[in-house]
């Protein structure tokens, strides 16, 4: 059902933890299959300069949060917000077609902590 780099991420996951003093922070979930994932970002000089995840749910839930930490640490925010579901699915060779909504979730998921992380620091 997935692929070898999909379950790569999803045995071995990058960036998984919480940051203690996150600038950004959020969570969102898929009621399609109850997936949950909270993302947190810690921002300098407008550069994602650490994120971390925790995502409780399937392996395409945590092989999109892995890979969408490592896609976007170290980018501008602006650059991270232009990440689409698209790339983390094409960075991962590909998701089950049942199992795109995991990777909208981490489009999702950063997004909403880039606008946490902006509300914040009108």
């Amino acid at each position: 059902m997935y692929n070898e780099k999909v379950m790569e991420y999803f045995t071995n996951p990058r960036n998984v933890g919480e940051i203690e003093d996150a600038d950004g922070i959020a969570e969102v979930g898929s009621p399609q299959c109850g997936d949950i994932m909270k993302v947190y970002i810690k921002v300098e000089d407008n550069i994602i300069k650490d994120i971390k995840f925790q995502t409780f749910g399937c392996a395409s839930a945590i092989a999109s949060s892995s890979m969408m930490t490592e896609m976007v640490k170290g980018k501008t925010l602006d650059e991270a917000l232009k990440l689409t579901n698209r790339e983390v699915v094409d960075a991962l060779g590909g998701l089950p077609p049942a199992k795109i909504h995991c990777s909208v979730m981490a489009e999702d998921a950063i997004r909403a902590a880039i606008k946490d992380y902006m509300e914040k620091n009108k």
